[in-house]
Parts: C-alpha cells; structure tokens; sequence
C-alpha cells in the first residue's frame, strides 16, 4: 500500500468518524460531544443514551456498513471488467438481488433473513443470466454494459409489476424499501451485513493483490502465476453476495458502487481501485448522504432518493470530463 492510498483511506475514515459522531448529536434531540460520549460508555441511561444507543448508531452503522459493502463490490466488479462503468448498478445485479427481495417480502414477509435470501438468490440468478449472455467475449467490453443495462431496465419493470400486483401493505412496504431507506434500522437488521460481512474480510485481504494485477491484463496476471478464471470466479460471487446483502438491509442504493471506486483511483492515481480505499469512501458517501436527506431539507429524503441524485450529477460530470479530454487529443 503506498503512502497516498494510506493518507486517502484514512483521511475517508477520519471523516467517517467525526460525522458519524455529529449525527448521534443531531435530530430532534439534540445531545452535546459529552452526551454522546456517556450514551456510547453506557453512562447515560436516560432518554440521550436511548436516543443514541438504539436509534442513531444502528442506523449510522448501518449507513458505513452498507456503504462499504456496495465500495468493496463496484471495486471488484470494475476491476475484473476492467470498466469505470463495471459496478453493480449498471451491470444489473442490483435490480436482480431486488427483484429476489421483493419476491421473498411478498411471499415471507418483511422477515430480514427471508429477504436477505431472496436478494442472494436474485443477484446470483441475475449474475447466471449475464454470464450466459456474454459468454462469447466473457465480463469485457461495452457488451456486458449494453447487457447489463438492457437486463436492468428489464428488472426494474419487473420490480414495478411486483409491487403492483401485491397487496397495499405489501405495497407499501415494498415502495418505502425500494427507494432505499436506512428508517427503523435496528441492532439485529445491522447484524444481517456486520456477520456475513466480518466473516468475508479475510477472503478480501486475500483478493486484494491478485485483483490488482489482474487489472493490468490476463496475460500478465497469468505470467505471473494468477489464476485467472479462479480469481474471476471467486471475485465474482463476492461482489453478488456484498451488493446482495447491501440491497437486502435498506433496498437499493444507487450511485455508490459506481462512484466510490472510481473516486478511490482519483485520489490514490491507482490504476486499480484499492479494495480498502473504496470501502472507506463508499462508507464515508453513503453516511454523508443519509445526513444530507435528514437534515439539509424541510422534509426527510431517504438515502437512496439522495444518492440517486448526486449519481445523475456524477455521471454528467464525468461525460463532460470525458468530452472535454478527447477534444483536447
């Protein structure tokens, strides 16, 4: 890891830190630096220790753990397409490991397990569908984006006709769920993504150099002795199960897997976003963007109505950017 990467990745969870400690003092109980810190002791056991220990930090973690899960898959993603354009957003798994968990809300209920199985179970049938579809030139190129935004937009109707069809409570639910949302978060629903997530970090350490070098190339990676079809493989079930589990705690978030990474390379001038790096910016947006839609507007924005309008403006600004160097060649 090189000096930058280390400046920027702790420079992101600096500031993760230091805003989530101004949400646990924001809202409409407002609690001082020494509030907090008592509530977090245990010190306080009064109506500020109940505000922050089981309203706000659930809600908080939940906003850095979703975030680096949806970092950590765009990073893989767009390293083993080796597309800017690679994340889960684009490609369609996101509106697959929706449609899973709408599926398993309409017929389990708002039970968490029950939907986090049937998000897995519609990424990993989303990620089948796509490979199948780009088989002949494999996860490269501009085919697998037209693919996968073609099988999104497909998704997406069928998520629509899904909440359409099912009854208003169901309805209703499942609108609030779809527009992202971190509201009524709890302890054990944080617990849903902290235990799958703890348990897979090993295998990310692991993943991490091989999928860097893997970036530069198959030939060389394979000169080197990567296993290449191994790596792409593994990476691949990761990054569903990561943007799967994300999708099943607060519905789909859009935006941060694509950015995340991608500001990740920016500000380390990597070629190859480091897993790390984007965790760390992804959770450091996501909560920077459930702060913004609770306390920047007269009315409450979910997470994901936030981040999905800060992802138009950055995709915008990177066409232009792109525009703009090619006229400059």
């Amino acid at each position: 890891m090189t000096y930058r990467i280390r400046v920027v990745t702790l420079s992101a969870l600096l500031s993760s830190l230091l805003l989530g400690i101004w949400v646990l003092m924001q809202g409409d109980y407002n609690l001082t630096v020494t509030d907090v810190l008592a509530a977090l002791s245990g010190s306080e056991t009064g109506l500020g220790g109940y505000f922050v220990r089981e309203i706000r930090a659930p809600r908080i973690l939940a906003a850095l753990l979703v975030g680096a899960a949806l970092g950590l898959s765009g990073a893989i993603f767009q390293t083993i397409t080796r597309n800017p354009l690679g994340s889960p957003d684009v490609i369609g798994f996101t509106h697959g490991a929706a449609t899973g968990a709408l599926c398993a809300m309409i017929i389990w209920g708002t039970s968490p397990w029950g939907t986090a199985l049937g998000a897995i179970a519609g990424g990993a049938a989303t990620s089948c569908l796509v490979y199948l579809l780009t088989r002949t030139r494999g996860l490269e190129g501009f085919q697998l984006i037209l693919v996968g935004l073609g099988l999104g937009a497909t998704l997406a109707a069928v998520n629509s006709l899904l909440v359409v069809q099912a009854s208003l409570a169901q309805a209703q639910t499942a609108a609030a769920w779809l527009a992202g949302s971190l509201n009524s978060m709890t302890w054990g629903k944080v617990t849903l993504l902290a235990l799958p997530l703890a348990l897979v970090t090993p295998l990310l350490i692991w993943l991490a150099r091989p999928l860097r070098i893997l970036s530069y190339g198959d030939t060389l990676a394979r000169g080197i002795g990567v296993p290449v079809a191994r790596i792409r493989l593994i990476s691949l079930i990761l990054g569903v199960l990561l943007v799967a589990l994300a999708t099943a705690l607060t519905g789909p978030i859009a935006f941060v897997a694509l950015a995340a990474p991608h500001i990740a390379r920016h500000l380390s001038h990597q070629a190859a976003g480091n897993l790390g790096t984007a965790a760390c910016l992804g959770a450091f947006i996501t909560l920077a963007a459930d702060a913004l839609g609770q306390f920047a507007f007269a009315t409450s924005l979910q997470v994901g109505v936030v981040t999905g309008a800060l992802g138009g403006f950055y995709l915008i600004f990177l066409i232009y950017r792109a525009r703009r160097k090619d006229s400059h060649e």
